[in-house]
């Protein structure tokens, strides 16, 4: 039930080790897509695809084809709506299910959501349809952890953590993952399960608001926050470490650690402290490197107006073309609001993109580089050449501090 950069792939893994999987989609253009063999998900290759399809996937978007199922997974958004979570998705899914699921049918909920949702939400829905669970039909959570664009860590060689609303239910989930992935971790509960992933991407939201924030205040000290970042990795215990950008995007560090921060207020009445403040200094990263462009303009005795400010990357992190919440987003349309002439470059996407404005997507050569007043690496996908950047641009200014150690005109964050 879904098939974007989570469900696909699960998909194709399934189909691998010789499941029969039909791939539901709502999205008709994506379902011809995938019929015709051409994947829109990066870490899945159209060729693998084709093979999938010639071994038997089918991608649909009628119910009626699900019937009969042996177990479905639900990987289907969760955005949030004017900072509430919304579940919409995930509860049409369970619904479509409950017409066509039989005794014996396994449902795995892999969408990223607060506790208590497994149990609250779907399991009412699928026992609509007169089975229960744990008795007729089996229930589990299991929260995704496919990171887009990591060479060595995917589906596969991930751990999994499985649960289920019984005893019962955990061992059907937990049997059903252990054919698919190397290592499952059950735990106790579905809520446990649900905030394991809450937990793991607050943890990094936080983290990054952190050395984002170091990252201002170094720079108005005088202080190199890259070398000093360097020297603290060099700690072999008590220390992990963050680099600082121009804020974070994708679909989970903006949203997932809002869904703990609600739910906690929802069952507690309590804020999450943490959770806020680092919302307050990611959200506003975007301005501050604005604010930086605008002083480093001025140095050279320009505006932002009227400047050709040409950005290196739009996703929202290095080797994806998925610019959800990107916050490079931001600083374009930021700095299109101040009369600046906006273009951007990224090997993953082309033509243009339609933000607040229609945003230009340029191939990337001396020409272009050179052809800029101001050039702003967002994004430090591996194709970008540092060095040809280094040589044209005029003046640049680094937000992932990936020039740290090169001779450039311009600053790092």
């Amino acid at each position: 039930m879904g098939q974007g950069y989570v469900g696909l792939p699960v998909a194709m893994r399934c189909v691998e080790v010789g499941f029969n999987v039909v791939g539901y989609e709502l999205d008709p253009r994506r379902v011809a897509m995938l019929r015709s063999g051409d994947s829109y998900v990066g870490d899945v290759p159209s060729v693998q695809l084709q093979a999938a399809l010639a071994s038997g996937y089918t991608a649909t978007d009628q119910i009626g084809d699900l019937a009969g199922f042996d177990v479905a997974v639900i990987s289907v958004p969760t955005p949030l709506a004017d900072g509430v979570p919304d579940l919409s998705f995930v509860e049409s899914a369970s619904r479509a299910l409950a017409k066509v699921m039989r005794a014996g049918s396994v449902i795995i909920l892999e969408s990223t959501t607060y506790p208590g949702t497994t149990e609250e939400l779907v399991l009412p829905i699928l026992e609509s349809s007169g089975l229960r669970a744990g008795t007729d039909f089996f229930l589990g959570y299991s929260p995704e952890r496919i990171d887009p664009g990591n060479p060595n860590f995917v589906f596969t060689n991930t751990p999994k953590v499985v649960s289920g609303v019984d005893a019962d239910s955990l061992a059907a989930v937990d049997a059903f993952f252990s054919q698919i992935v190397d290592k499952t971790v059950p735990v106790a509960s579905t809520r446990e399960a649900e905030l394991v992933k809450l937990l793991e991407n607050t943890f990094r939201h936080v983290n990054i608001a952190l050395v984002n924030e170091l990252a201002m205040f170094a720079n108005d000290l005088g202080v190199n926050i890259w070398n000093a970042i360097d020297a603290a990795g060099t700690k072999p215990f008590g220390y992990m470490q963050f680099r600082p950008g121009p804020g974070v995007g994708g679909h989970c560090l903006p949203i997932d650690p809002s869904y703990l921060s609600w739910s906690v207020k929802r069952r507690s009445g309590h804020s999450f402290r943490f959770v806020e403040l680092a919302n307050d200094v990611n959200e506003h990263m975007p301005e501050y490197v604005v604010r930086r462009l605008q002083a480093l303009l001025n140095d050279v005795g320009r505006s932002v107006r009227g400047s050709k400010v040409l950005l290196m990357g739009l996703a929202y992190k290095a080797g994806t073309s998925d610019w959800r919440e990107s916050p490079s987003i931001a600083v374009a349309e930021l700095l299109h609001e101040l009369g600046a002439e906006v273009t951007a470059a990224d090997p993953y996407l082309s033509g243009g993109v339609s933000v607040g404005f229609e945003l230009p997507v340029v191939e990337l050569v001396a020409e272009t580089i050179a052809g800029s007043d101001l050039v702003v690496l967002l994004v430090d996908h591996p194709e970008f050449d540092l060095a040809q950047l280094c040589e044209f641009a005029p003046l640049l200014f680094d937000t992932k501090g990936v020039l740290h150690g090169r001779e450039f005109r311009g600053e790092t964050l």
